[in-house]
């Protein structure tokens, strides 16, 4: 999803208007003109999740109170949505009216899950179903469920996309985040789905478990390969990358690559062995290798921290395929300048050189400011 600033714009006046024209379409009975009147008042001012609330806030006092009467109409409304095209933001428009079924439905939720059913092929229904899951637990993972064999890839995605554990722009789900465990038959139905689309929201689902519970993640993983296909393979490398990014050894071998190096010598040597914030710090990598062998060469930076603890940052370098008894150069560089995630102190820093997550190499040097 774009940056939220440019998004709220795609909210804006037209927005409203087209929403408005759309509901009056399937319930004559609406007030046009006095939902875009109070819909457009200081809408100016707010951010873009504030103008989704704000607009459902609105829709409440012009659609019928009883969720039961509005149910037909949301799902008439998504009948009669125009079609969108390149450039054109008619679909994104339908958000406020898939989280109004998110606030409303929920005392009614097996009609409120059959609206975001007929509604998340406009834009997503992944934030309104949260409120679903936790109010009504049970009730909607039957439904995610069986939403893994419907027809449609949204609705399929949204099986997946929903029940995120740590769903970006969403409330995290702590239930879940504690106990993965009613995810793992959703993703299971959906790990070789047809649709790309659905694949890549279960990747984001298991790279979300892969921050919570990273072993019983990696086996999962491991039964998936045995007896998956290039898809199921897609799945996993990306469901993984947090735990590669991390350079957790154990996830290698799932990913095709050689369990351990197998090398004669491996040096490390820096440019220099003091350094001043805005320096750039060259180092270079020198392998013997044994074997032949498929590798993951990536490095990690031990930062001093304030309370003189080190603190490590991984940096993906390359992929590398060796030969038996081959010598290998390979040089990079680092900037050392102060981050508004990460500030510099004074200090001994290392750089360590990894193969498949394994430290092979390490230099030293002083951080002075």
């Amino acid at each position: 999803m774009a940056d939220a600033q440019q998004l709220k714009d795609h909210l804006g006046p037209a927005a409203i208007k087209q929403l408005a024209e759309i509901l009056f379409s399937v319930y004559p009975a609406f007030n046009q003109q006095g939902f875009e009147t109070q819909a457009q008042q200081q809408l100016h001012r707010l951010e873009l999740k504030d103008r989704v609330q704000h607009i459902i806030s609105v829709l409440a006092q012009y659609l019928p109170h009883d969720f039961a009467e509005t149910a037909p109409l949301l799902k008439s409304a998504s009948e009669n949505w125009p079609q969108a095209t390149e450039g054109n933001w008619s679909h994104f428009v339908a958000w406020p009216l898939i989280d109004y079924v998110g606030v409303h439905g929920l005392e009614k939720p097996e009609l409120g899950l059959s609206v975001l059913e007929k509604l998340t092929p406009l834009f997503t229904a992944e934030f309104a179903i949260r409120p679903f899951l936790e109010q009504h637990f049970e009730l909607t993972r039957q439904q995610l469920l069986r939403w893994t064999q419907h027809e449609n890839e949204h609705v399929r995605r949204l099986a997946s996309e929903g029940i995120r554990p740590r769903l970006p722009w969403a409330s995290q789900l702590s239930v879940l985040r504690d106990d993965p465990s009613p995810i793992w038959p959703i993703v299971e139905r959906l790990k070789n789905d047809p649709s790309l689309y659905v694949r890549r929201s279960v990747a984001n689902n298991l790279n979300d478990i892969s921050k919570d519970h990273p072993e019983r993640l990696m086996e999962v993983c491991q039964q998936w390969l045995s007896g998956g296909d290039e898809k199921v393979a897609w799945v996993v490398k990306h469901g993984l990358r947090s735990l590669v990014k991390q350079g957790r050894e154990e996830v290698y071998p799932l990913l095709g690559f050689s369990p351990e190096a197998k090398l004669k010598l491996a040096t490390l040597s820096l440019s220099a062995k003091q350094i001043q914030p805005g320096d750039r710090l060259g180092f270079t990598l020198t392998l013997v290798t044994t074997e032949a062998q498929k590798l993951v060469l990536d490095y990690r930076v031990g930062f001093v921290g304030k309370d003189s603890r080190r603190r490590w940052k991984v940096f993906k370098w390359k992929t590398i395929e060796t030969q038996k008894n081959t010598s290998l150069t390979f040089q990079k560089s680092q900037l050392f300048q102060p981050l508004s995630t990460r500030q510099l102190y004074p200090g001994l820093h290392l750089i360590e050189c990894l193969l498949n997550g394994q430290v092979v190499a390490r230099g030293e040097f002083q951080l002075s400011l």
